[in-house]
């Protein structure tokens, strides 16, 4: 390993972006613009940076974009690297920042050195621009021994990749973590971890790298009052679909509708995993609570505890792709692999 060396995977996002004559648009020579820029912070803050090396994408992702082949990417260039630096940082649009941490968190699993994801609200160059200090951020995090897991830095503060989900369209406190506490922030200039809120380091990486290229059998499927059977039986009757994210009312509610629990039954009888979250941010579900839940339970419904959507939907989307038995699928799906749930349910 090069000793304390981190790798920058630059794969786009706002902070990397230039103006243009019709608005913001992907800049090159990332490198060369960041080194300079880290030029204006003051000597002690440059002296504390890790050195670092970057690998900078030929076609950076604008990342509302971004698909599972981008996911799959970004990992496997941080698996093929792995043993060459300290940490990783991913730099990244904003828009699905949480969906490309959590299946990086998937894929990445038993990690033993740090994998921090960051971006911007507004490009490097640009005045009053978080681009720099999120950066220095997750360099600053990057190198910290202590911390194996992934991770998103963002306005000063540390969080679970898999916990984590954009929150504000502009603020550069932009990203939370509702159901975990932070696992780290910066305290007068000083990167500090919460070390009883961190995964313990799982010895030997059990990545797991399944090809997500084609991967669009998995659905979101968020409930509105008068949702009807025929809406989604036409939804999940189709045979490339091999598992939705059903995000229910509450503690796991749905409507009293004997059709619509119908339809969710033959989709589930017909190995199709249905994953059972809240719609409210904060909180798990609890399926036992109400007689509309219990329904779920009986038709082989999975309860996602308090797991966000990004990382119930990436989680399904990563076992769907393996070559795995159901029952497996099933018994996986309700373990937490990597932090991103609290309980079994």
């Amino acid at each position: 390993m090069i000793s304390n060396t981190v790798l920058v995977l630059y794969a786009g996002g706002t902070l990397g972006m230039l103006d243009g004559p019709r608005g913001l648009r992907p800049g090159g020579d990332f490198e060369a613009r960041l080194r300079q820029a880290f030029t204006h912070l003051t000597t002690s803050r440059r002296d504390a940076l890790p050195p670092f090396e970057m690998l900078e994408y030929t076609t950076p992702i604008d990342s509302s974009s971004a698909t599972p082949a981008d996911w799959q990417r970004l990992a496997r260039d941080i698996a093929e690297r792995y043993a060459d630096y300290a940490g990783f940082v991913v730099l990244h649009g904003t828009d699905t920042l949480a969906w490309s941490a959590s299946s990086l968190a998937f894929q990445l699993q038993g990690l033993g050195k740090p994998v921090i994801v960051t971006g911007a609200q507004k490009p490097l160059e640009a005045p009053h621009s978080d681009a720099l200090d999120n950066v220095e951020t997750a360099l600053r995090f990057a190198t910290l021994t202590d911390l194996t897991e992934v991770a998103i830095a963002f306005g000063g503060k540390l969080m679970r990749g898999c916990r984590t989900r954009k929150w504000d369209t502009q603020a550069f406190d932009g990203f939370h973590s509702p159901n975990w506490p932070l696992l780290g922030e910066i305290i007068e200039t000083q990167p500090v971890l919460y070390a009883a809120r961190l995964l313990s380091s799982g010895g030997a990486p059990r990545f797991e790298l399944p090809d997500l290229k084609s991967m669009s059998s998995i659905v979101r499927l968020p409930l509105w009052p008068g949702i009807q059977a025929h809406q989604v039986a036409r939804l999940l009757d189709d045979d490339t679909v091999h598992g939705a994210v059903l995000e229910c009312w509450g503690s796991g509610n749905i409507p009293e509708d004997n059709a619509l629990i119908g339809a969710l039954a033959n989709a589930s009888s017909s190995g199709k995993l249905l994953a059972i979250i809240s719609q409210c941010p904060h909180g798990p579900v609890a399926l036992s609570t109400y007689a509309s839940g219990n329904a779920l339970k009986d038709i082989g419904a999975l309860a996602g505890d308090d797991m966000t959507p990004e990382a119930a939907f990436t989680k399904l989307a990563h076992l769907v792709s393996q070559p795995l038995p159901e029952a497996q699928r099933r018994r996986q799906f309700l373990t937490s692999l990597c932090g991103e749930r609290s309980a079994l349910t």
